[in-house]
């Protein structure tokens, strides 16, 4: 590749952290790895402090496109995450006409698959990048023809949902917007899986021996492929995590201090994903099994919410000082001073996970979380709370 020509990626992401990080780092490979340009578009939710530190610290070229959506109050955040990508699609589509050098290939995320059409128009190559696993994204592009199949409510059939070459889901595992099919965000979730087969490829952040044979499913030729006459090739891209020696984070080195003095696989490590709140007794009832246990601990807490357990979705990192201890038992923070550490709203879990005290990882087990562990090796004991 010619220094002065190098090619040039685009990378849209939609808000929240778990898919702004995820799409960051494959930028990241891009430029490192493959000497190529990349940029990227970040729509994002201006709610969210740890957000603005993360676009602000990237390698890479970053475009913000702030958003201005207007949502119904009952609107979840598939609805919301789909209706701010498909309000930018104007700035999208006029960053892309104007960009210099003009892009070799436009890389969106799944809930950016309306904005494939702009591209193709500028006769750039597209690619949808799949931040979570390969069997999600087979549910996803195979949702469509199960719409059809399937009368009555998901959860509510006897058989699991059959996938071709795939393994079958029950259907108390479907995704959070197949609970429910009269909600607007079962058709703005079908509306994505329509999206991908147009693209002229698929990434995965999963690897081959982890999911063999659902990739081979995937795969041109492959029995899913053949279902959905999809001709587009699947590419397992993963693991992509976050590298800790391009992470920092004033409150890392204190936190690190401590971990360095406990004993080696001695702390459990406490976080529910970028977005993850727990309910008012929840929360109370983990800080009592914390401090009866008498273990070692880093628990990332966040205000409770007990209407959604996505509710910090759009403002990770926005709590303020000693909001969080009012939720807590009476004497908890100070019964517990020296066994173990609260920490604000978010971490650099990459710098945990990788630390060997750290002996456990109580997760929702979000996919960045679930590879963030098994590439550090660490145990997960699973808290499904959303998008898990």
């Amino acid at each position: 590749m010619e220094q002065d020509n190098p090619t040039h990626v685009v990378l849209l992401s939609s808000p929240g952290l778990g898919h702004l990080i995820p799409t960051i780092e494959l930028a990241k490979r891009f430029v490192l790895r493959q000497n190529f340009k990349a940029t990227v578009l970040a729509v994002t939710s201006q709610t969210s402090t740890v957000e603005t530190h993360i676009l602000r610290s990237s390698l890479c070229r970053v475009i913000e496109i702030p958003s201005s959506a207007i949502f119904h109050q009952n609107d979840r955040t598939v609805t919301r995450l789909c209706v701010m990508m498909r309000e930018a699609k104007p700035a999208i589509r006029n960053i892309l006409s104007k960009i210099t050098p003009r892009p070799s290939a436009f890389i969106v995320d799944i809930f950016s698959t309306e904005s494939i059409p702009i591209a193709k128009e500028l006769n750039i190559l597209t690619y949808v990048y799949v931040a979570s696993h390969a069997w999600l994204t087979s549910l996803l592009i195979y949702s469509p023809v199960l719409d059809v199949q399937i009368q009555g409510e998901y959860v509510d059939q006897e058989e699991p949902l059959k996938i071709p070459g795939c393994d079958p889901v029950r259907p108390e595992d479907v995704v959070h917007p197949m609970l429910d099919r009269t909600d607007r965000e079962y058709k703005e979730y079908l509306t994505t899986g329509r999206g991908i087969p147009l693209s002229d490829g698929v990434l995965i952040n999963t690897w081959e021996e982890l999911q063999h044979k659902t990739l081979q499913a995937l795969g041109e030729g492959g029995l899913l492929s053949q279902a959905l006459n999809m001709k587009i090739p699947v590419y397992a891209v993963g693991p992509l995590v976050r590298d800790p020696e391009l992470e920092t984070s004033d409150s890392t080195p204190l936190l690190l201090t401590w971990l360095d003095e406990q004993p080696s696989e001695s702390v459990a490590y406490l976080s529910f994903g970028s977005g993850g709140t727990m309910s008012s007794e929840q929360m109370r009832e983990l800080a009592w099994g914390l401090e009866l246990s008498e273990r070692r601990f880093v628990w990332v807490v966040r205000a409770p919410m007990d209407k959604a357990a996505d509710a910090a979705f759009f403002t990770t990192g926005s709590s303020k000082g000693d909001e969080v201890e009012k939720y807590l038992p009476e004497g908890f923070v100070s019964r517990t001073l020296g066994l173990g550490l609260l920490v604000q709203e978010w971490a650099q879990q990459i710098h945990i996970l990788g630390h060997g005290s750290i002996g456990g990882f109580v997760s929702h087990c979000g996919w960045g979380s679930t590879l963030e562990s098994v590439t550090n090796g660490v145990p997960l004991v699973a808290w499904p709370l959303y998008a898990e």
